[in-house]
């Protein structure tokens, strides 16, 4: 299904103050589902991230009633061929990977029904804001297709049982459900949505980009891991990270007193 305006591109794409990246599905008539040209977009828009010396954070929004109903349906009954699908699942795992292996934060911003391979994005996320009437779901097995990809991320952000539920049933989570499960971060009035995802944006401007991005990368290798080797990865990182000059320099305003005057 196409845009309203297929003139419109899919993804809009704005770099803004310090290093912000603000991408929005843009496709609100097919409910922004990850279309292979959303998908496309996607791509090469966190390529062009990655490859930004100054990106500082990224904010991964929607335009119109959902955030995102997953994969095109129809693009997909279209093409009912293994080796199509098969190269479909995996540009959609090298996206959701991408975010994982940039330098800096991720942010969704959910305003509306997260979906299936939608819900994927958000769980994929670094972290999550959602507006109030959001609603989460991996509802893939309502048409006989368990949601495996989208599995991935969603037990790594929620309890176990919590996501098989999800999984079995195609049942959905409300915000707030999605809280307290630890899907999402914060779940705000709708008015409200762009404020306090704009607290988080600020939060981590006001922190050193390398540590940040030392951060991330640890965060998620230990996660992969043992225990035993989790703080062997863990260690290595903070005195690699103690050496920085950012560190240098906030563990002496610390000690001084003063506000740290962090190196660009």
């Amino acid at each position: 299904m196409n845009n309203l305006n297929p003139k419109e591109p899919v993804l809009l794409h704005s770099q803004t103050r310090h290093g912000l990246h603000t991408l929005i599905l843009n496709s609100p008539s097919s409910f922004n589902s990850l279309s292979e040209e959303m998908l496309s977009a996607l791509q090469v828009a966190l390529d062009s991230v990655a490859k930004d010396d100054a990106a500082r954070v990224v904010v991964i929004a929607a335009a119109g009633k959902a955030f995102c109903a997953g994969h095109n349906l129809k693009q997909m009954l279209a093409k009912p061929e293994l080796a199509y699908y098969q190269q479909l699942f995996a540009q959609c795992t090298r996206m959701m990977l991408t975010i994982q292996n940039l330098s800096v934060p991720v942010i969704a911003k959910v305003q509306g029904l997260a979906t299936a391979a939608g819900c994927q994005l958000v769980a994929q996320c670094d972290l999550a804001v959602a507006a109030e009437g959001a609603s989460f779901g991996v509802n893939g097995i309502d048409v006989g297709l368990f949601c495996a990809t989208p599995s991935v991320p969603l037990v790594r952000n929620l309890p176990a049982k919590q996501a098989m539920e999800m999984l079995l049933t195609g049942g959905f989570i409300s915000a707030e459900q999605a809280k307290a499960g630890g899907l999402v971060n914060r779940v705000v009035p709708l008015s409200l949505l762009d404020s306090e995802t704009d607290k988080l944006v600020e939060a981590i401007l006001a922190k050193p980009r390398a540590a940040i991005a030392m951060g991330k990368a640890l965060f998620y290798r230990q996660r992969e891991t043992g225990i035993e080797a989790a703080y062997q990865l863990a260690g290595q990182s903070m005195a690699c990270n103690m050496m920085h000059p950012a560190a240098q320099e906030g563990v002496q305003a610390f000690v001084q007193k003063r506000t740290p005057q962090w190196p660009v």
